[in-house]
C-alpha cells in the first residue's frame, strides 16, 4: 500500500496557505510528521482523511484519488483528531463498541471481543462500565487511540495523539504503534513533540510553516547534526556569552557554573566536546539553526 501527495496546496479564506506545495510518499510502517504549532500539520491530517478539501494538488491511496474514493477511503481509515470528542451520555465500552459498528464490524459477539481487547491494550479494561465523560484526561486520549485502531483500519492517522498524556502513557502509546508497524499497515503520527518520533519510524518530515523543509529517515536526519552539537563547561559569565551567540539546547548547573549544550556549525570557543546527537538535538540543529542560516543568506 502506498500513498502519494502530489503538488498539495491548502489556501483558508482569510488567505492563510497552510501548505505549500507538498510532495511526500507514505508506505507500510510508521511515517512521523514533525514540526512547530502551525506548520500546517492538522491541514495535512484533516485532508489526508477527507475531512477538508486541498485548495489545489492531489492524495492517492494505491493510484486512486481519495477525493474520488471516499467511501472506499474512510472504510480502511482510522483516525485520532487533535480535538477528539466523544457522546458523553455512553459508557466507555459503549462508545467503542459503537466505534466498532462505524468501522464495519456487523458481528456483535466479535465486536465485544475487540473492544475487551483494544481496552486492555490502552489500559482501560477496568473503567469499561465508567461514562467516558467521567475519564480523566489520560484516559479520554487513550480511548481515542482505541476508537483509531477498532476494525483493524490499513491507514491509521493520529494527530497530536500523546497530548495530555503523562510519561508512562506517551511510552505505552508509542509502544502500541510500534507493535502496529509490524503488519501491513500505513501510520501517520504527527506531532510537535519530537520524542514522539521514534527509531520505529521508517521516515519521517518536517514541516516549517506550511512547507516542507525535510524528508527522509530519523537516521539521515541525526546525520545531520553530527559534528554540530556540543557540550560545554562554563563559568557564569561564559554562559551569558554563549546564550548570545548559539542555540542552547540544555542547561545543568554545576559546582563552578554550567554544563550547556549547544548547537554550532564551527567549533565553539570555550572548554567544550562533541557529542553524538539524538533526534532532539538534531531538530533543534535542523529547525533553528541551518534552517534559519539557510533563510538568510
Amino acid at each position: 500500500m502506498k500513498i502519494e501527495i502530489k503538488g498539495l496546496n491548502q489556501i483558508y479564506p482569510n488567505g492563510n496557505h497552510a501548505l505549500k506545495d507538498i510532495d511526500l510518499e507514505f508506505s507500510t510502517g510508521m511515517f512521523g510528521l514533525l514540526g512547530p504549532n502551525g506548520a500546517g500539520k492538522s491541514s495535512l491530517m484533516r485532508i489526508l482523511v477527507t475531512l477538508m478539501k486541498p485548495t489545489s494538488g492531489i492524495v492517492l491511496v494505491d493510484g486512486k484519488d481519495i477525493q474520488k474514493h471516499r467511501k472506499e477511503l474512510r472504510s480502511m481509515l482510522g483516525y485520532l483528531p487533535q480535538d477528539f470528542r466523544f457522546f458523553t451520555s455512553l459508557k466507555t465500552w459503549e462508545f467503542l463498541d459503537y466505534s466498532g459498528s462505524l468501522a464495519g464490524m456487523k458481528n456483535k459477539k466479535e465486536r465485544l471481543s475487540e473492544v475487551d481487547r483494544l481496552l486492555d491494550q490502552v489500559g482501560l479494561l477496568e473503567v469499561r462500565d465508567r461514562q467516558a465523560n467521567r475519564l480523566s484526561g489520560g484516559m479520554k486520549r487513550r480511548l481515542g487511540i482505541a476508537q483509531a485502531l477498532i476494525g483493524n483500519p490499513k491507514i491509521i492517522v493520529v494527530d497530536e495523539p500523546t497530548t495530555g498524556l503523562d510519561p508512562d502513557e506517551r511510552i505505552r502509546f508509542r509502544n502500541i504503534l510500534s507493535q502496529l508497524s509490524q503488519h501491513d499497515v500505513i501510520i501517520i503520527l504527527s506531532t510537535h513533540i519530537v520524542g514522539d518520533i521514534s527509531s520505529t519510524c521508517q521516515g519521517m518530515a518536517l514541516l516549517n510553516r506550511g512547507e516542507l523543509v525535510f524528508s527522509g529517515s530519523p537516521e539521515n536526519l541525526i546525520k545531520q547534526a553530527e559534528g554540530h552539537v556540543f557540550k560545554l563547561s562554563l563559568t557564569s559569565q561564559e554562559y551569558e556569552l554563549v546564550k548570545e551567540h548559539y542555540n542552547v539546547i540544555s542547561t545543568i548547573p554545576i559546582e563552578d557554573g554550567w554544563e550547556v549544550q549547544i548547537v554550532s556549525d564551527e567549533f565553539p570557543e570555550f572548554n567544550s566536546t562533541v557529542i553524538t546527537p539524538n533526534i532532539e538535538d538534531a531538530y533543534v540543529y535542523y529547525m533553528e539553526h541551518k534552517l534559519q542560516a539557510d533563510i538568510s543568506e
